[in-house]
């Protein structure tokens, strides 16, 4: 195996554009696969980590992490994929041995979990670089590039009868939606839920929610557009914080005779995660966090709110271990359990990728699906 030469955005510096340069992509190292990227969408975190200041500036980089591909090639010791294997990415692994792996009570891998420096789990190196000056990865993914490296166990198999242009989304935002509604928060029949922020995350527990029986679905969005988009995934109720004469927290338990049974923080504000768990009811309220704040990464919150009964919980990807759950996700996909195409407002061709970034940080789109060249 070679070194391949290839096309990838390079984010040079916080909140720069990205540029489409010349990139060289070493061969995949022991445990290791090198994918041919077909389709990759844009997620929040990028856009989060690519302009906020709290995050360490790990440029020159290659964003993105929601992919599907094409095995190139594979590495010593790989017996999982084979060349030509379809698959998506994941951000968080699953290495299948360690505490957290084999516990099941975590998705949490203790070997492959996020990986927040820039370089590869097994050597701590990058296997990116431009006339020999390395280039940092992003989740251990960076699928802003037409191949791309990651560990045998940040990728899942999937079949090749699955459309690669739709199945990325699972990569990240709706499986985590989804998970957060179903593993995490296990929502029950006829419950109420309260969503804060509906973009594709809080929308996934939305429809997470519909499909568990949910009685009532608050969506909660200073975007009026969203409630339109909300209704097609079971919001039920729309409220605009702009319009409320009172705290939000107050409206929601006033419609719901005493707050929420579940509510789901999905902005990335620490500050909004308190107001999430007061619009809980007491006794049994849980209050689900799954945003990546820009800034202010510390909470808080008044003690009597917990002594009151209600639960506070973070999760990460939605609480599914990513090799072992997501093939389900996908058979779902298949039959038309789950919606997923929805969820796509843009298709977009590679070097058009910065207009992807402008729609999200403008709120103006759910997912764009960004298009590799076809060689």
């Amino acid at each position: 195996m070679s070194t391949i030469t290839c096309k990838a955005a390079v984010a040079w510096g916080r909140g720069e554009a990205m540029v489409i340069e010349e990139v060289e992509v070493d061969p995949p190292q022991p445990m290791e696969i090198r994918i041919k990227v077909v389709c990759t969408s844009l997620c929040r975190s990028d856009v989060t980590q690519w302009e906020s200041e709290a995050f360490a500036p790990l440029f020159p980089r290659i964003f993105g992490h929601e992919a599907s591909g094409i095995v190139e090639s594979i590495g010593e010791g790989v017996t999982e994929f084979n060349e030509g294997d379809h698959v998506i990415t994941v951000f968080t692994g699953e290495c299948m041995t360690c505490k957290h792996c084999t516990s099941g009570k975590s998705n949490m891998c203790q070997v492959l979990g996020m990986e927040r420096r820039g370089l590869m789990h097994s050597d701590q190196k990058t296997r990116f670089s431009i006339k020999g000056k390395p280039i940092y990865h992003y989740c251990a993914v960076s699928s802003f590039s037409e191949y791309t490296v990651v560990h045998s166990g940040c990728a899942v198999k999937i079949s090749s009868t699955v459309p690669l242009e739709k199945i990325c989304l699972l990569s990240c935002g709706v499986a985590a939606g989804l998970g957060a509604a179903w593993k995490v928060a296990d929502i029950s029949k006829g419950s109420n839920v309260a969503i804060f922020g509906l973009g594709t995350v809080g929308l996934s527990v939305a429809q997470g929610a519909r499909l568990r029986g949910a009685s009532r679905i608050i969506g909660i969005d200073t975007n009026p557009d969203k409630y339109e988009k909300g209704k097609a995934f079971g919001v039920t109720d729309f409220i605009n914080p702009a319009d409320c004469g009172e705290p939000i927290q107050q409206v929601i338990k006033r419609i719901t005779d005493g707050g929420a049974d579940y509510s789901f923080e999905c902005i990335g504000d620490t500050g909004m995660i308190t107001t999430a768990l007061q619009s809980c009811c007491d006794g049994w309220g849980v209050t689900i966090t799954l945003g990546v704040p820009k800034v202010n990464p510390e909470t808080k919150t008044h003690y009597g709110l917990l002594l009151s009964g209600k639960t506070l919980k973070g999760t990460l990807f939605g609480g599914w271990k990513p090799k072992s759950d997501l093939p389900s996700l996908v058979d779902m996909y298949m039959k038309k359990e789950i919606q997923v195409d929805e969820f796509i407002t843009h298709d977009l061709a590679f070097e058009d990728i910065n207009n992807a970034f402008e729609l999200m940080r403008e709120g103006k789109c759910l997912r764009c699906v960004i298009h590799m060249p076809k060689k």
